[in-house]
């Protein structure tokens, strides 16, 4: 099994948008994808409420059946159609992929 979690800050606005209205749009558009990507075993969505220094704006927390898996995911159409949004209200993306 493999957990891929990613971690954004978000721009204070895009796409007409303030931060936490993209935040909520990201988390709506993510959790969609729930039961409709082969192998996609998780996925849940979170925003940090600490606001520090150090913190990210939106968590996206997710467990896949293998490594192949995750890399439909990331070619899956369904995803691909999210990522224009998520990539014009990000600021900076951290991402970390491992093996459970």
């Amino acid at each position: 099994m493999v957990k891929h979690i990613v971690i954004w800050r978000l721009k204070d606005s895009a796409a007409g948008r303030g931060k936490s209205d993209n935040a909520r749009l990201i988390k709506e558009k993510l959790e969609a994808l729930r039961g409709r990507i082969p192998g996609l075993l998780h996925l849940e969505v979170g925003f940090d409420f600490g606001q520090g220094e150090n913190s990210g704006d939106v968590v996206l927390v997710s467990e896949f059946e293998s490594r192949a898996a995750l890399e439909g995911y990331q070619q899956h159409p369904l995803h691909k159609a999210v990522m224009p949004f998520v990539l014009e209200a990000r600021s900076e993306r951290r991402v970390v992929d491992y093996e459970i």
